[in-house]
């Protein structure tokens, strides 16, 4: 049996105008949370006329704002306030993660640094974080139309493909991204490759010693010193890869590496990052008032464990739609990006 509740008080914003939910019972979806602006709860309205068919989050006043009339006290969760991190807490948090994650890439193009390992969920901008400070480094490059000092790499590459890409990016000074570029991660060869090119002797060599036609084109050299730095932002958690060999590999590359774990880990960090990144202007360029984008952030709340992906992209994603169809989007969203 579903738990349903009914309020004493609360509302809910329907067109920009608050609608008041007393008296008023719902299927409860989640138990209440409480966040920078109160307590709220997280409740099913479909059934309810004249509320939109999904998820919503109803604000309540105080702890006593609805009760259970069926399956367990809903009070009693609207009395439990969190004993761990606040919300700003939290955002706080991950606000200086993601700030050492910028001056630890930086470290990386100044040669003070050889190696980093990013670890997050996808969509939590990890990617956008390392480009972003690697960009604004490379800022005078850019104004000049030489070629940039560091280059991104995506997709999959051949343990011949990766040699060959570090010899082009060797010099002091320059800085490779592998962005879920998890194959040179899952594979010997290319493991091998990377552990001499972040070898923590004085002068690290890498070489090359098979005959390889590409290479002769190509004038590479089959060795070659290696002064450059190498940043790998990757999903794979290292501690959870089964394959014992595999594992001694990326053991053996952790070990030369700075390793940056994001440490969001849960739904709720992810949305709060998600929140702080749209707070810091993400969705800037759509032109919206504001409470076109606390809609957004709402139907992301409210509807967080049945999206397709909890992310930054989904943001994006129901912004489009909402630009599109102004008063509908809504819907569409249900379609598009909900399981």
């Amino acid at each position: 049996m579903s738990v349903l509740i009914k309020f004493t008080e609360g509302h809910y914003n329907i067109k920009g105008q608050p609608m008041s939910v007393a008296g008023m019972v719902f299927p409860l979806v989640e138990e209440t949370k409480q966040d920078d602006n109160g307590y709220y709860v997280t409740v099913d309205a479909r059934s309810v006329r004249g509320f939109p068919d999904r998820n919503i989050r109803i604000r309540v006043q105080s702890a006593q704002g609805a009760y259970a009339i069926s399956d367990g006290s809903v009070s009693e969760h609207l009395e439990k306030v969190a004993h761990h991190e606040s919300d700003a807490e939290v955002k706080e948090r991950l606000r200086k993660r993601f700030k050492m994650l910028s001056d630890i890439t930086q470290a990386a193009k100044e040669g003070n640094v050889r190696a980093v390992i990013v670890s997050g969920p996808p969509g939590v901008g990890k990617s956008f974080g390392v480009e972003a400070q690697l960009a604004k480094s490379d800022l005078f490059n850019t104004i000049g139309n030489k070629k940039p000092k560091y280059e991104v790499v995506k997709g999959a590459m051949s343990a011949l493909g990766l040699y060959a890409k570090l010899y082009e990016y060797s010099e002091a000074g320059n800085v490779i991204v592998f962005d879920d570029c998890d194959s040179v991660l899952l594979d010997d060869l290319s493991l091998n490759i990377l552990k001499a090119a972040l070898d923590s002797s004085k002068k690290r060599y890498i070489s090359w010693n098979t005959d390889s036609r590409l290479l002769r084109n190509e004038g590479i050299p089959d060795r070659f010193e290696f002064k450059a730095g190498c940043i790998f932002i990757t999903n794979i958690k290292f501690d959870h890869v089964k394959s014992k060999k595999l594992k001694d590999h990326l053991d053996a590359l952790e070990s030369r590496c700075h390793y940056v774990d994001l440490t969001i880990d849960s739904e709720r960090d992810k949305v709060l990052r998600i929140k702080q990144i749209v707070e810091d202007g993400m969705l800037r360029d759509y032109n919206f008032e504001q409470t076109e984008v606390d809609d957004i952030m709402e139907f992301i709340e409210s509807n967080k464990k049945q999206l397709r992906e909890l992310s930054l992209r989904t943001v994006l994603k129901l912004a489009d739609l909402k630009k599109s169809f102004k008063d509908a989007w809504q819907d569409y969203a249900v379609v598009t990006c909900m399981k």
